[in-house]
């Protein structure tokens, strides 16, 4: 908390002082970005599609598939560096706000990973109507969570591409994982992380059986409670697993991954990736330096770094690795 305070009043000081133009110059992206509502029979979608500034031609198009969580089109300004490293080279973007969230309609916590492939096909729908896109040039990019969707989707549409940040294999082995390597990094002894995995099994028993949240509620932790819709949430996808659809891939897939990922294990991603994606459809990056979301580890780290670098230097968010694996992959893409 007085972290979070001393930040504050850091951040009001560097305003005051006359650092806010520089703040919001650099905020202000070379690109063109346009909100967007698609009718579908689920209910509307909204979302941003980001153009170069200037173009001549048609453009590739990438769809942008979020991981979990509540998370709006723009990731709360998170794609933004990207999106405009995209624009660079010729690719437009394309995201949805999950269903819910800023006049989409629906609750994201009650999709399926199907629902959500359903989503990304009438996304593209759309995008295909749109005159300067090039619909033999439209590919995906998924992190964590959307690592589950893009593979169900590469088999409904002919994606000329994929780009997967941190992708799961299998949400169960994925939140073990998860469970311990945090708690390991919080200092917390063997007998705490063996208790929260006994927990952590019991709650999946239920999933499991498909028992009503209210058996839920007898047997959870206050400090780790579901609210009832992440319940349904859980209950819907916890058995998901990417295997079965890593086969479905028929086009270029970039793999990439952060050694010090707590959230995903990256070793057994890339090795279940290496042994089903053909080999010349397989490229990998492991970022030594990375977390899940390809942040360097000192960013992630410390909470005034990471919130002074998202001020004044919102494109250095990233490791550099990042932005330019992407650049290199997406330049190997043929052009039509």
């Amino acid at each position: 908390m007085k972290k979070k305070i001393f930040i504050s009043i850091l951040i009001l000081i560097f305003l005051v002082g006359g650092s806010g133009i520089y703040i919001l110059a650099q905020h202000n992206y070379d690109m063109v970005e346009q909100d967007i509502e698609i009718q579908t029979p689920q209910g509307k979608l909204t979302g941003t599609f980001v153009l170069p500034q200037n173009y001549t031609g048609k453009l590739g198009l990438v769809l942008f598939i979020h991981g979990d969580g509540a998370i709006n089109s723009t990731h709360d300004d998170g794609y933004k560096p990207l999106w405009e490293h995209l624009a660079s080279i010729g690719y437009a973007s394309l995201s949805l706000n999950k269903r819910g969230l800023n006049g989409s309609e629906g609750n994201w916590e009650h999709q399926t990973i199907d629902d959500r492939v359903v989503e990304a096909r009438q996304a593209i729908a759309w995008a295909k109507q749109q005159p300067m896109i090039d619909e033999n040039r439209i590919g995906a990019w998924g992190a964590s969570q959307g690592g589950w969707v893009i593979p169900k989707l590469a088999k409904e549409e002919p994606i000329a591409f994929s780009m997967l940040l941190a992708p799961a294999i299998n949400w169960v082995k994925q939140g073990l994982y998860h469970s311990r390597a945090e708690m390991e990094k919080q200092g917390y002894s063997e007998a705490d992380i063996q208790a929260k995995t006994a927990y952590d099994l019991e709650v999946n028993k239920l999933l499991k059986q498909k028992a009503p949240y209210e058996e839920y509620l007898k047997v959870a932790r206050k400090d780790r409670l579901m609210s009832e819709d992440r319940w349904i949430f859980a209950g819907k996808n916890f058995l998901s697993d990417a295997t079965n659809d890593l086969p479905n891939f028929k086009t270029p897939v970039l793999l990439m991954l952060g050694a010090h990922d707590i959230n995903v294990d990256y070793k057994d991603t890339e090795e279940v990736y290496r042994k089903i994606v053909k080999p010349e459809l397989l490229t990998v990056k492991v970022f030594p330096d990375a977390d899940h979301g390809a942040i360097h580890t000192d960013t992630i780290n410390s909470e005034l770094k990471s919130t002074l670098i998202f001020l004044f230097n919102p494109r250095q968010i990233t490791v550099p690795a990042y932005h330019d694996s992407i650049d290199q992959f997406l330049k190997k893409i043929p052009q039509h």
